[in-house]
């Protein structure tokens, strides 16, 4: 993968951070420890795949930045493949879990069409930058994977949007059938232009 800049690289290691901080937050859903969100626990599927889609999106979350190190791709790319083997496990898990999760929310179908879409699109995004991978295609995988990331993201970034909608005097049911999008539709713009400025500027 290309060098980044400088601002580049903080704005990787604050989303990184997030990322590894929502992670380990997350794995508190198995035991079911501290409070819980009565729309989680009344969502239809909440059993089992609550857990299941925690299990995978926060393991993914956990090794994601792994991904992007150029240190441990060129020094180590055993660990690279393990770990991206790791990711796109934890991907699939956490994708079929949140689509059973989307199609049992009880916050509407506008809450529906928005996470279900996300989780179809995390599904096959990363899927593909997989098989291109496996095909050899590392420019056409590393552009997927950026992708990929984009929407694994949509957890840290559903969690940053609620509470200045929140304050923006939407009830909480309104805002949160508003991350139903916010949180996946703007980072996978801005993904796509980053993608497409790599591709205009190399350097």
């Amino acid at each position: 993968m290309r060098a980044v800049s400088a601002k580049g690289r903080v704005f990787f290691w604050v989303t990184a951070t997030l990322c590894v901080l929502l992670a380990i937050f997350s794995y508190r859903y198995l035991p079911m420890v501290g409070p819980l969100s009565p729309d989680i626990l009344a969502n239809a599927f909440f059993r089992p795949w609550l857990a299941i889609h925690v299990i995978g999106a926060a393991t993914a979350m956990l090794v994601s930045p792994l991904q992007f190190s150029a240190k441990i791709r060129a020094r180590r790319p055993a660990v690279h493949r393990w770990t991206g083997r790791v990711y796109v496990a934890g991907c699939v898990i956490g994708g079929v879990g949140g689509l059973f999760m989307a199609v049992g929310t009880t916050a509407g179908p506008v809450a529906v069409v928005g996470f279900a879409a996300l989780a179809v699109l995390w599904l096959g995004a990363t899927l593909y930058a997989w098989r291109l991978a496996v095909a050899g295609r590392i420019a056409d995988h590393e552009a997927w994977m950026i992708r990929s990331w984009a929407l694994t993201l949509a957890a840290v970034t559903l969690r940053l949007y609620g509470p200045p909608l929140t304050v923006a005097s939407l009830s909480y049911m309104d805002a949160y059938r508003a991350t139903a999008f916010l949180s996946w539709v703007p980072n996978l713009i801005i993904a796509e232009l980053y993608i497409r400025s790599r591709r205009r500027n190399p350097a």
